[in-house]
């Protein structure tokens, strides 16, 4: 069931399917899709038969910050489940990552969840000069331009979809829970699309998945991206072990782009 899974943990593996770019984009790229002050909500929806019900939250919030001299950008996603699904299971999810300005590039990362009573907690710090991140549990050897679950989302907003053909496969490498996932995400093109929010025009992708405790693997995970400056996902739809979910953006503050792909408003 999608309350016993972790809701910031379900909704950052989904979005991290916007992660379309090849390893050479990979590093080196400017931001020019978000800014200080940021503020995206999504609600998760969860389905077992013919209705979908409301199962959880999901914000991420930017703020400019200084970490050990350098400017970062500082993104805090927290999820939780909705009140009448607590009685059953009680989620409260935080996740952090804090962005280099100039490499756009993850210098800590952390982990904070509570989920039913059994907590974990995990702060990873990214030597990306070397190769090398520190985490709770120990040491580790990670790709040039390595990204966690969070980051590598606001990173690969920033990225050219014009370049890609439909049908394109496109790699990326993730650092979560101490190890390198090797993943890629193919291209589908461009569509419209209608969701709890709006009407949009989107860029419309396939990640490969890992099967794991919540999702089945290979490629039937569906993400829109809006087809804007912004690069908001905008719906993600995907089947899981037990029924299927699909995630909605429903709510924004503080754009850096005018919201252009947002063709009407429900």
């Amino acid at each position: 069931m999608l309350n016993r899974g972790r809701i910031i943990a379900i909704v950052a593996l989904l979005l991290i399917s916007i992660a379309s770019y090849a390893q050479n984009d990979f590093c080196g790229i400017k931001n020019t899709s978000f800014k200080e002050g940021e503020r995206l909500v999504f609600k998760v929806y969860y389905n077992m038969g013919a209705i979908w019900v409301g199962a959880g939250y999901a914000t991420f919030n930017t703020t400019l910050e200084d970490l050990n001299g350098r400017k970062v950008y500082h993104v805090v996603g927290d999820g939780k489940t909705m009140k009448s699904y607590e009685w059953f299971y009680k989620v409260r999810d935080k996740y952090e990552t804090y962005i280099d300005v100039e490499t756009m590039l993850p210098a800590k990362f952390i982990r904070n969840v509570d989920e039913g009573g059994f907590k974990i907690y995990n702060n990873v710090t990214f030597n990306q000069n070397i190769g090398q991140a520190i985490s709770t549990n120990g040491v580790y050897k990670v790709p040039k331009c390595i990204q966690d679950v969070l980051s590598a989302i606001y990173y690969a907003r920033n990225i050219d979809y014009s370049k890609y053909k439909p049908g394109d496969k496109i790699p990326f490498s993730m650092f979560l829970d101490d190890q390198v996932y090797n993943l890629y995400i193919r291209y589908i093109g461009k569509e419209r699309v209608t969701t709890k929010y709006g009407t949009f025009n989107a860029i419309k992708i396939s990640p490969l998945l890992i099967e794991g405790t919540i999702f089945k693997g290979g490629e039937k995970m569906m993400v829109w991206v809006s087809d804007d400056a912004n690069r908001i996902p905008v719906r993600v739809d995907s089947p899981i072990l037990v029924g299927s979910i699909k995630v909605d953006l429903v709510g924004y503050d503080k754009l850096r782009n005018p919201f252009t792909a947002l063709i009407s408003k429900k």
